[in-house]
């Protein structure tokens, strides 16, 4: 079936219904639905047998709506309307959702229904929420209308009863710090990640605060500023204290939009002096921090959560550090990630964007992700995998692909390419990709520019393990199958074969090599003021709107090719699907 895709931007849950349409044998293409008002005639053009709204803003015109069949997808249950859904569930402490695919008509969100699914609401942000268990009930909730639209014989369900609620302005939002206990200020906090953020009052401005967490031993004056860690300020509640990760300053009139930031970088100079809290990445300490390290037997297990998933140099050298320290224990297994979120997207073009010279911040950033990677390519001493509980984009896959395994959990969505932000990459990727899926597919994936789901990441050998589970439950399942992997009495071989095969490698083309001619490449970008790439990253960062849909998504594309045959590839130690089961229950 020829199915497009109306949304506001091309965002995450997008992405992960393009990608598994394709994956399901349709051919999809893309229209943002934008200010110009073209939508009507870039929808007859397509002539679509189906339209699509995964994400949505604005109502779709009548002249579309009643000429084509148009599926909406709402993330509320059905009777649910309004367009704060998701914001109002957190913020009021729902335990359960849903998603709602129905069929657009005049009166938003009011269309006759054809498929609902639930979802639980765990206490994360909303950002977390929307790419987790709603991208799921989204997805089961799309596949299954486009069943029933398919078959010809189902018949939709009206919305018998109905509540409309309001967007959820600053009012409702505004934190009373005076009042307000540490779980309502969390409410607030996650119900605003990662737009609109809370707006409030600090230090002489205004600022929208984004991202909350929970702190178990600092006390103070309610509203006070307590500490920093990691780049996040500590900031006192009524009954306790909460970690702001980032933070992002009030448009005034006439300014450029402002965009997020780390906590302290974005405050600079207004900050007081406050203690710098250790960032120690041990699980025993009972706070936030964004790297953790435990053990579970011969495993180490490595987690780290940046906002966004994008890494600046300072996050990039803390974690390099960390996998040191973690690569001094005596475990034969360590795995990267694992948490449920995002793994990595890369270098931090926020952080580079506000820097004083981003040339000179974006070499930083490039080459201080490149010595993580360059780390885990040479640990020679333990296996090494890459566990993705969430989405992973340009670096962050290539990060991900230095490991000897990459497991992805089923819902994950992966974008191994760089030239949408002008840039021709680096982390090593000329050879890790390549020895993965072969030149050619290398070259076609970073080329196409397009996601893709973890399933066919796994056919096309970019992803050795897919781990069905929830959100939830992926940490837990990447220990078990970790310590699995680690009793297999093929893993001590493997270990040893690693220095060979490195040995080799470095005596045919060395890494070196590798880093010197893509770091070649992304110098010569950075430091030209008239690379496409400034002002790429600018329109990102500021958010500003497309002023047309981008050509290699409104093209029609189907299911991905197939990975090269397997004797291109060239695994350095083989891979988890020789010894361990693919599904955690077996």
């Amino acid at each position: 079936m020829h199915i497009l895709l109306v949304a506001s931007a091309f965002n995450s849950l997008t992405q992960r219904v393009h990608a598994e349409l394709r994956d399901r044998g349709h051919t999809v293409a893309v229209e943002l639905a934008l200010p110009d008002g073209s939508l009507t005639e870039a929808v007859r053009r397509h002539a679509p047998r189906l339209v699509l709204a995964p994400m949505l803003r604005t109502a779709i015109p009548r002249e579309v709506w009643a000429q084509y069949p148009c599926f909406i997808v709402h993330p509320g249950p059905v009777g649910d309307r309004g367009p704060s859904s998701l914001d109002w569930a957190i913020q009021e402490g729902q335990g359960q959702w849903g998603v709602t695919v129905l069929q657009a008509e005049e009166e938003m969100d009011a269309g006759a229904v054809w498929a609902s699914v639930a979802c639980p609401v765990p206490p994360v942000a909303k950002s977390e929420l929307y790419r987790g268990e709603i991208a799921d009930a989204a997805l089961a909730a799309v596949m299954l209308a486009v069943e029933r639209f398919a078959a010809g014989t189902y018949t939709p369900l009206r919305q018998e009863t109905a509540r409309t609620r309001p967007y959820l302005d600053q009012s409702i939002r505004r934190i009373d710090w005076a009042a307000d206990t540490t779980q309502i200020v969390l409410r607030k906090l996650r119900a605003a990640d990662s737009q609109p953020g809370v707006l409030d009052v600090l230090l002489g401005d205004e600022w929208y605060l984004h991202g909350g967490h929970p702190e178990n031993g600092l006390r103070g004056a309610p509203g006070e500023l307590l500490a920093t860690r990691a780049g996040a300020v500590c900031r006192a509640t009524e009954d306790g204290a909460v970690w702001i990760p980032e933070m992002r300053r009030r448009r005034r009139p006439g300014e450029l939009p402002t965009f997020k930031l780390p906590a302290v970088r974005a405050l600079g100079d207004r900050l007081p002096p406050l203690p710098e809290l250790p960032a120690i990445p041990h699980t025993a300490w009972r706070t936030w921090t964004d790297i953790r390290y435990r053990e579970e037997g011969g495993v180490g297990l490595l987690a780290f959560s940046f906002p966004g998933g994008a890494m600046s140099t300072a996050q990039c050298r803390r974690l390099l550090d960390a996998y040191r320290e973690a690569c001094a224990r005596p475990t034969s297994v360590l795995v990267l990630g694992g948490q449920r979120d995002f793994f990595s997207n890369g270098i931090h073009l926020n952080v580079i964007e506000a820097a004083e010279d981003p040339a000179a911040e974006s070499w930083a950033n490039i080459n201080a992700i490149d010595d993580l990677v360059e780390a885990v390519l040479t640990t020679t001493d333990r296996l090494v995998v890459s566990a993705l509980g969430g989405n992973a984009a340009a670096g962050g896959v290539m990060l991900a692909l230095a490991a000897d395994e990459v497991w992805c959990r089923t819902g994950c969505v992966l974008n191994p390419h760089y030239r949408l932000m002008g840039l021709t990459g680096s982390e090593y990727w000329t050879y890790t990709l390549p020895r993965r899926v072969g030149a050619a597919a290398a070259g076609r994936i970073v080329h196409e520019a397009l996601p893709m789901s973890a399933a066919s990441a796994q056919a096309l050998g970019v992803v050795d393990r897919v781990v069905e589970c929830t959100p939830q439950d992926f940490a837990t399942q990447v220990g078990r199958l970790a310590a699995r992997l680690a009793s297999l009495p093929g893993t001590r071989a493997r270990i040893a074969a690693k220095k060979a095969e490195l040995e080799r490698q470095e005596n045919s083309e060395p890494l070196a090599a590798f880093r010197e001619r893509e770091l070649a490449g992304m110098h010569r970008t950075f430091h030209d003021p008239d690379a496409p790439y400034h002002a790429l990253r600018r329109a990102f960062v500021r958010k500003e709107k497309p002023s047309r849909t981008p050509p290699h998504l409104a093209l029609a594309t189907g299911a991905r090719s197939g990975a090269e045959p397997a004797r291109y590839r060239t695994p350095v130690t083989g891979t988890a699907r020789d010894g361990v089961p693919s599904r955690p229950d077996d």
